[in-house]
């Protein structure tokens, strides 16, 4: 599959019911998610790979793993958002495995090839994305994150001596308007895909 029939495929995924603004539910774009997924596969890391979506949501990284061969097990704090994750995956015939966790607050018992994730930036509660990180590192030896911009010295620091990052790579995240604090119809607001490579 082409990154441009990934993109519109991942389109169709059915976002977020009713969003929670506390734990940062936005939806990751289609092209956005695309281009991270299809970037990990080229590097070997997606295709006949197990891989975990940490913070699924509705399934947009599970599903564009699951379409380029990956075997996925997808995690999340909301049953809401996780009985969409289940339709979305019906849909496209993706056997997705889903597990009910809040990331940090339990020891997640997977072991998988490769980790992919949208994680909080921590707009709501400092330093939210410290678990997903210490529980990327946990589950797998690589992982790809999408991280708010100027992340990098953060990550590198936080990381040391538990993984070294691979490459960063600038994109644009879309957010529509969706909450009452929001004053624009949509925002592109910089972030970075990184990828990290476990060193222990």
């Amino acid at each position: 599959m082409k990154l441009r029939q990934l993109e519109m495929q991942l389109q169709k995924i059915r976002g977020f019911s009713c969003p929670s603004v506390d734990v940062e539910q936005y939806m990751t774009p289609a092209p956005l998610a695309a281009r991270m997924i299809f970037h990990a596969a080229m590097n070997g890391d997606i295709v006949g790979a197990h891989v975990c979506d940490l913070g699924c949501g509705t399934g947009m990284l599970s599903i564009g793993a699951a379409l380029l061969g990956a075997k996925v097990t997808a995690v999340d704090v909301d049953p809401t958002a996780l009985a969409i994750a289940r339709e979305n995956a019906e849909l496209f015939g993706c056997d997705i495995t889903l597990i009910e966790a809040c990331i940090g607050d339990v020891n997640l018992d997977i072991t998988t090839d490769t980790v992919v994730m949208n994680p909080p930036f921590g707009a709501q509660k400092e330093h939210a994305d410290r678990p997903f990180i210490d529980a990327s590192l946990a589950i797998a030896p690589i992982c790809y994150a999408i991280l708010n911009a100027g992340s990098i010295s953060f990550v590198a620091a936080y990381t040391k001596d538990r993984a070294n990052i691979v490459e960063s790579i600038s994109a644009k995240l879309n957010i529509p308007k969706q909450f009452t604090f929001h004053t624009k119809e949509s925002l592109d607001i910089s972030v970075e895909i990184v990828h990290l490579e476990r060193t222990l």
